[in-house]
């Protein structure tokens, strides 16, 4: 081989080996979000959350904090015309003490200024863990793992649909049934 062939895939080599694990989970996402639909779920989970075995669900280390990866989420599923955001918070974060886990009051504030006025749902984790296993089962899930510390501050994204709502659903239903 020439040597400027092998220049040419050790310049290649070097420049995929270079490549971060944030910009691997990023371009994943960009990949997932036109094929996820409602009822696929996104999750940003803190560092100790568990790799599960499900099929359905693929989990990426981001290397990268937890507010940073929540931030391009919700910014991606804001630009997807097709899906918006079922948003679940942890019940159990609400009682979790500062002196118990430093950081979780400011974490908590920058939840309150990153979802602004969205609607939340607070439920207790093994209820979100359920409704989470149990989608997976027929459901794609992307799971990010960030670098955060702190229990129960994983946040769970199961997509709807962002141009038909229940309310429209209802009058489609109830003008089918008198057909």
């Amino acid at each position: 081989m020439k040597t400027t062939t092998w220049l040419g895939l050790l310049g290649c080599a070097a420049l995929l080996t270079g490549c971060t694990a944030a910009s691997n989970w990023e371009a994943t996402m960009a990949e997932r979000m036109p094929e996820y639909g409602h009822r696929n779920w996104l999750v940003v989970a803190d560092s100790a959350y568990p790799k599960q075995s499900a099929p359905g669900i693929e989990t990426i280390y981001t290397d990268a904090g937890q507010v940073e990866v929540l931030e391009k989420v919700l910014s991606a599923v804001d630009e997807a015309a097709h899906v918006q955001p079922v948003i679940m918070l942890d019940a159990e974060l609400d009682s979790v003490t500062e002196a118990a886990a430093p950081g979780v009051t400011a974490y908590r504030k920058d939840l309150k200024k990153l979802f602004g006025n969205r609607p939340i749902k607070v439920m207790p984790h093994d209820e979100i863990i359920a409704k989470l296993d149990k989608g997976s089962k027929l459901f794609n899930v992307l799971l990010l793992k960030s670098d955060m510390v702190i229990p129960y501050t994983s946040v769970f994204i199961e997509l709807d649909c962002g141009y038909w709502n229940a309310e429209k659903e209802a009058a489609l239903r109830s003008a089918f049934g008198r057909e």
